[in-house]
């Protein structure tokens, strides 16, 4: 039996975190191992308790989720962070995304799209959730594309097969494992190796920083 999902809840509004956590706490596969209502405070519960994943709020007394989440990250690399926004600021969320965290959390989200974006964020399989994956690209504008494809992205993208190449694109478009599968004709583990290994050769952190390197690299329409 695998180990659960260990999650750190980070939002000002305790009744949002106690929302979150009687969510969460219902899955067999997830457990919340703490709670913190600011920046700072995540920052020491991360050190402490050293979560699989931290549900991060982006506009916090004493420190923001962007501070924080460059923080957590920078010390605890293998700690994920998902990041829950609204979309009404947009730069807050972007500017998560480069500090480092894996994934947007709409906070309007459904019950099953919250756990799905859990479970997807935590195992890097896809780290959006398809609907917000595209809100993102939409919203997306050019703040987000200064991002820089470094020598070791780009030597990959070169190193990638043709058909990886195809994957690649997809996953610039915000199609999920499923999506690419049907759309190539191939099953679902077959894009899931893809997936892997083109993360590997990129030298990408996960899925969400493979959507920006595609991009970047004007592999996908802007």
């Amino acid at each position: 039996m695998t180990s659960p999902i260990r999650v750190l809840l980070v939002d000002d509004q305790e009744l949002i975190r106690l929302g979150f956590r009687m969510v969460l706490e219902a899955e067999p596969d997830i457990v919340v191992i703490g709670e913190a209502g600011d920046g700072k405070a995540a920052i020491a519960q991360s050190a402490a308790l050293a979560p699989d994943l931290v549900l991060m709020d982006i506009r916090m007394p004493e420190l923001d989720g962007i501070a924080a989440t460059t923080a957590i990250v920078g010390a605890h690399p293998e700690t994920k962070v998902l990041v829950l926004t609204t979309f009404d600021l947009d730069e807050y969320a972007f500017g998560a995304i480069r500090a480092g965290a894996s994934g947007f959390l709409l906070k309007d989200a459904q019950r099953q799209e919250m756990l799905s974006a859990v479970r997807a964020v935590h195992r890097g399989d896809a780290a959006l959730a398809p609907r917000i994956t595209r809100v993102l690209l939409e919203h997306v504008g050019t703040q987000l594309w200064t991002v820089a494809v470094d020598e070791v992205a780009d030597a990959g993208y070169r190193s990638l097969t043709e058909r990886e190449r195809e994957v690649f694109v997809a996953i610039g478009r915000g199609l999920t494992n499923a999506e690419i599968a049907t759309t190539l004709y191939v099953g679902e583990s077959t894009v899931k190796t893809h997936v892997g290994r083109i993360l590997a050769k990129l030298g990408a952190r996960d899925r969400i920083h493979a959507v920006i390197l595609a991009h970047r690299l004007g592999l996908v329409g802007r």
